[in-house]
């Protein structure tokens, strides 16, 4: 990467050559002393250099790389961590990682992991003598050169007698890569936590899936702590060799010495070219050269970005920015945008750990906080995600905006200045959001409505519409849509009691935040909606919905809704439908079916359609309904898991015929239909596309978010668009699934963070929510632009 203007021309008397990469804590460059010995510099970030905590922690990891002088670790050349921004400067190591040896190539052969697996062993041996357990050995920190592997990454680690910067109640490292002991109590992690994490890593060389892999990292977590490894496709004797190192018991494992004669033993001599060295200079144009550098909220890590993840920037004339997050694959640095999947139903609020009810793995969450949560499994299909470039696939963004970032909490600059007081620890979140005009409009979990400036993120009003004593885990405001200069929201106060508490319909003036009118819904069967020029509502007497003007509240209509059935509006195009699923337990057993009502909004006549009774409606095409059918017999009920569906339903809107297609493999996430094209998207990231027609796979990225939601469709660009639990935005080309890009996260996963992140175009650059209320703008040409505070 070229360097910028106010990057330094030389650091601690090194010559800054080009910028190789940038993260959270930090940025590295590729630098040459006076004797032209090339060396990556890692700078700190200007913010984290008054941090005292982070100074202890950088000048542990150089302690750390010090101590640690063998053939098969990349030494500290040089390093300054007193300097006004610390910096260190380490061998520059030509090659790529095990991670993208692997996603090139695939796994290994039998014969090419002796090597590998031999230099690893000798590596931690250097390691532990030195005093140090790195706590953080995965493909994507082992690098191959061409005299064999390198271990990098010690920012995690800590001398074995040092126990001070681990006790936080902290779970560092990378989930599928952890041992039991990391996860249960991190201060008992000693040497033999590396060879668990070796026997891991080996059998993901070996297979390309990891011992103990699941669709989250908090399911991973809790198979490395209770259940035995996965070995399929390892052979004996190798796998009783890996099964050992896989022990639960850290006392069970072998000591380095004995595992060396064991691997010897079971590993054929390898044959001529196995693991391929690192391309010489004269091959630069047709190769990459990559660094590591970390980012993470206090754990830093020997080049690499996220708690346990690290960049990788390729130098050749093609370079990439990548960050490494799942067992042994990249994390893409990009940006994006998504439409509104609607406002959650208004519920009950006591936030509580989302596995609080799975044992042991819901006294992991608090400590799982510390990783950025990635993918549970490689996909060697996939593509390299290219770094965010300036293309004519975007439109620029008006004139006066710049990127910005702040939280739905912010003062505001009209109506009630302050949000709602925060109680026992819960900041609220669950954001409800929607664009509209020049500006976005936001409600959520303790969340009272904000009209916020869309080109710069300064809070507008805030509608002081709770309560006078209500406090944010008592209150939810779900913003339905803008009509009509009227901000249309749904309104909860929670009573804490065993009763169902009520909802009100409230219409805001979208220029000032004043209330206009107030309606209290009358059932909670049918949820309140916006749709085209209309509010829908429902009646005291709980069989009716009616039509209503938007800034008035005038009636226009009214519609008889089916009884003892649930419904929801949805609208697709210029259609109005209710998706109503009959109440009654024993629904299924009667084999009764759901219905679709056909709503016309010119007078609320109603045509039904008969659907499957475990289907769900995602929209129509080519005037057929558009459903999924999920699959009750193999979604997996344990938190965390994704949906599975069994069927694509088509039904004919004038006929009633219906066509069911399986979609395979391929339906298990949350499903959409966006641009024609049906999309499935997993807790891991794995994004899927079929056609709803035939249930053919179109494609299947792999990305690097964590519990992305429903992606968003910008038909302008032709580009879905996917946020993240942790602000990570992801853009994806509708056509081909092509990773164009992703960023960076924008805040850290806490226990209680619940509901979904959201990610819409708006008037050129995007705007994205996540859980815990942060929202932002970003410029989707130019996704990595720093933000000003809104």
């Amino acid at each position: 990467m070229p360097l910028r203007s106010d990057d330094p021309r030389s650091v601690g008397g090194y010559k800054v050559v080009d910028r190789l990469g940038t993260g959270g804590m930090g940025v590295v460059y590729r630098a040459r002393s006076r004797s032209g010995r090339e060396v990556a510099v890692k700078v700190v970030h200007a913010q984290y250099a008054q941090d005292a905590v982070f100074r202890s922690r950088f000048r542990q990891e150089i302690d750390a790389v010090r101590k640690v002088s063998g053939a098969f670790t990349a030494a500290v050349v040089d390093a300054d961590p007193e300097a006004e921004r610390p910096w260190m400067a380490t061998q520059y190591v030509p090659g790529r990682s095990l991670a993208q040896r692997i996603r090139d190539q695939g796994p290994l052969l039998l014969t090419e992991l002796r090597p590998l697996a031999l230099g690893l062993v000798e590596a931690l041996r250097e390691i532990h003598r030195a005093g140090v357990v790195h706590r953080d050995l995965k493909p994507a920190n082992v690098l191959i050169a061409d005299d064999g592997p390198r271990v990098i990454d010690f920012g995690i680690s800590r001398a074995a007698e040092n126990l001070a910067l681990t006790e936080t109640g902290q779970m560092i490292g990378t989930p599928p890569f952890m041992s039991p002991e990391q996860l249960t109590d991190a201060r008992t992690a000693g040497p033999a936590s590396d060879v668990f994490s070796l026997g891991t890593l080996l059998v993901y060389a070996l297979t390309g899936r990891g011992p103990f892999d699941a669709d989250s990292p908090y399911l991973t977590a809790y198979r490395v702590i209770h259940d035995e490894p996965v070995l399929d496709g390892v052979d004996a004797p190798l796998r009783t060799v890996l099964g050992r190192c896989l022990a639960k018991d850290a006392a069970d494992r072998p000591e380095l010495d004995e595992l060396a004669q064991e691997l010897e033993t079971a590993l054929p001599e390898p044959e001529p070219g196995a693991l391929p060295p690192a391309p010489r200079r004269e091959e630069a144009a047709t190769a990459t050269t990559e660094v590591h550098l970390d980012t993470g909220p206090g754990e830093e890590i020997l080049l690499g970005t996220g708690p346990g993840e690290e960049i990788r920037v390729g130098t050749g004339p093609d370079a990439e920015v990548r960050l490494g997050a799942g067992p042994g694959e990249e994390i893409r640095l990009g940006a994006g945008s998504g439409t509104d999947p609607g406002p959650r139903p208004a519920r009950r609020r006591r936030l509580r750990p989302l596995l609080a009810a799975t044992g042991t793995v819901g006294a992991l969450v608090l400590g799982l906080t510390a990783y950025l949560l990635g993918p549970g499994d490689a996909d060697t299909t996939d593509t390299a995600a290219p770094a965010p470039t300036a293309t004519s696939r975007w439109t620029a963004p008006p004139t006066g905006w710049k990127p910005w970032q702040t939280t739905l909490f912010a003062t505001a600059a009209a109506g009630t200045r302050r949000a709602l007081p925060a109680k026992d620890g819960n900041n609220g979140g669950d954001p409800s959001c929607q664009v509209h005009g020049k500006d976005v409009y936001c409600g959520g979990a303790g969340v009272l409505p904000v009209r916020v400036d869309g080109r710069t993120g300064r809070t507008v009003w805030r509608a002081g519409i709770a309560p006078t004593t209500t406090e944010r885990d008592q209150y939810y405001a779900g913003v339905l849509g803008v009509r009509d200069g009227t901000v249309l929201v749904q309104q909860t106060v929670f009573s804490g009691e065993p009763v169902v508490d009520p909802i009100d319909l409230i219409a805001l003036d979208a220029d000032t935040g004043e209330r206009l009118w107030t309606r209290r819904v009358g059932s909670t069967d049918f949820a309140p909606a916006v749709t085209g020029d209309l509010v829908l509502t429902a009646e005291p007497d709980g069989e009716t919905v009616t039509a209503r003007s938007p800034r008035t509240g005038a009636e226009r209509w009214s519609l008889p809704m089916p009884a003892g059935h649930h419904c929801v509006f949805t609208t697709a195009g210029a259609g109005t439908y209710a998706h109503c699923r009959p109440v009654t337990r024993d629904a299924k057993a009667a084999n009764e079916e759901s219905r679709v009502l056909v709503v016309d909004r010119a007078d609320g006549s109603v045509r039904t359609v008969k659907v499957p009774l475990e289907s769900a409606l995602l929209g129509v095409k080519q005037g057929d309904l558009v459903l999924v059918r999920e699959d009750t017999e193999h979604t997996d009920a344990a938190p965390g898991s994704d949906p599975a569906y069994d069927s694509i339903l088509l039904v004919d809107l004038e006929t009633g015929t219906r066509v069911m297609t399986p979609p395979g493999e391929h339906g298990r996430g949350r499903a959409a239909l966006m641009g024609g094209v049906l999309v499935f998207t997993r807790s891991d990231g794995q994004v899927t596309a079929v056609s709803p027609h035939t249930g053919e796979l179109l494609w299947r990225s792999r990305t690097s978010l964590e519990r992305p939601d429903a992606p968003g469709y910008d038909a302008a660009t032709d580009t879905f668009y996917l946020a993240s639990a942790t602000g990570r935005v992801a853009a994806l080309d509708r056509l081909k699934g092509t990773l164009l890009w992703e960023t960076l996260p924008r805040t850290t996963p806490t226990w209680s963070m619940q509901g979904a992140s959201w990610v819409a175009p708006h008037d050129g650059a995007l705007v994205a929510v996540a859980p815990d209320g942060t929202l932002f703008s970003l410029d989707p040409a130019h996704p990595d632009r720093e933000p000003v505070s809104g």
